[in-house]
């Protein structure tokens, strides 16, 4: 890169922060009952047609469901309770509650202790049961369902405490879900799964799987999953992960960020992000924004350049929020540009959001 063309990065990404300078608080969404300290506790779906945002938040054996008017005049709420077949009511912990976008349906998938629940995207009509197999006798082993991505046009991942990750086949309508394959290379409670969410064909990795000890596995779906790649995680858990433009992003429980190459797992940049454990990753895959937030009471939010000539991918630090006094446990962009962040934090009964002006 020449000289000038340095000097004219530098001050394109000046005016960009001073641009992500005017995120501002908006009025907080007060949901049914307060969030559970779960990695990755927020999920968002944005329902342009009707002029809606979803949201999810985790409260023990049930989730929290609000349905928000982009003018910010008028919201619904749903709770969903955990279920179990032949079980009126069930104490089991739910771990994860995400949205799954597949081409021709969104679907809410639930995990808990006892199985995955499958939802229509509204809450309102569950399709599809998976029990976990459970021992007869306890063990010092939890069984747990827990990290949720949709692949491609008809997957949808789940991640076992065994270290398993379930592949279900889903149809474009009905209920006819199946479960298709089991993926077995974790030996470690999976933690966070994620899809290549930048919408690119050419990506031959499309999903990655991290666990309690912060191994990554990379995976290219299809009929049969296929392995690419295994990037070591030297004991650390990794909470949450990302992929985009074939780079695999991952947060640590020791603050740390790191940007992986994906097929060849050669490490791009390693940031000493936070202070404390990481709870939550997102990218804005249509600006290249990323946000991270964690149990230090911070949110940052970062930009990622990628530039495949060069094989290289650069990350800057744009802007950072602190919210006082709480253990941030979920933060979500609300809309693929990322104008607009929601924030989770355990204890509150509320999800604090944040826009540009």
């Amino acid at each position: 890169m020449t000289f000038h063309a340095k000097v004219e990065l530098s001050l394109w990404l000046q005016r960009t922060r001073d641009d992500l300078k005017m995120y501002h608080k908006e009025k907080s969404i007060q949901i049914k009952s307060s969030a559970s300290a779960l990695y990755n506790n927020l999920s968002v779906l944005r329902i342009a047609p009707r002029n809606l945002t979803y949201f999810s938040v985790v409260h023990a054996n049930m989730v929290n469901m609000v349905s928000a008017s982009w003018d910010g005049l008028n919201y619904s709420h749903r709770q969903l309770q955990s279920k179990e077949p032949n079980v009126t009511t069930s104490s089991s912990l739910i771990m994860q509650a995400a949205w799954c976008v597949l081409p021709y349906r969104e679907i809410l998938v639930l995990t808990s202790q006892k199985g995955i629940q499958m939802y229509e995207s509204d809450g309102s009509i569950m399709v599809y049961w998976h029990a976990l197999d459970t021992p007869e006798t306890p063990t010092a082993q939890a069984v747990f369902a827990r990290g949720i991505a949709a692949v491609r046009d008809k997957y949808i991942c789940v991640g076992i405490s065994s270290g398993s990750v379930l592949v279900f086949d889903v149809p474009s309508k009905g209920s006819n879900i199946t479960l298709s394959e089991v993926l077995e290379e974790h030996k470690e409670s999976i933690t966070d799964m994620a899809s290549e969410c930048s919408g690119s064909l050419e990506c031959i990795a499309d999903l990655v799987s991290a666990d309690d000890s912060g191994n990554l596995s990379v995976w290219k779906s299809g009929e049969d999953f296929q392995l690419l790649n295994k990037i070591p995680g030297f004991d650390m858990s990794c909470s949450s992960v990302k992929l985009w433009k074939g780079t695999v992003v991952a947060g640590y429980g020791t603050g740390q960020i790191r940007l992986y190459e994906a097929i060849t797992g050669i490490i791009h940049a390693e940031i000493n992000a936070h202070a404390r454990w990481i709870y939550s990753l997102d990218i804005a895959p249509f600006s290249g924004l990323l946000l991270s937030a964690a149990e230090d009471s911070l949110v940052r939010v970062w930009h990622l350049t990628v530039t495949p000539e060069t094989n290289s991918v650069e990350i800057v630090h744009m802007y950072n929020e602190c919210v006082t006094d709480t253990q941030i446990c979920g933060a979500k962009f609300c809309d693929g540009d990322g104008y607009a962040f929601a924030v989770t934090g355990y204890d509150l009964s509320e999800i604090i959001r944040y826009t540009q002006a």
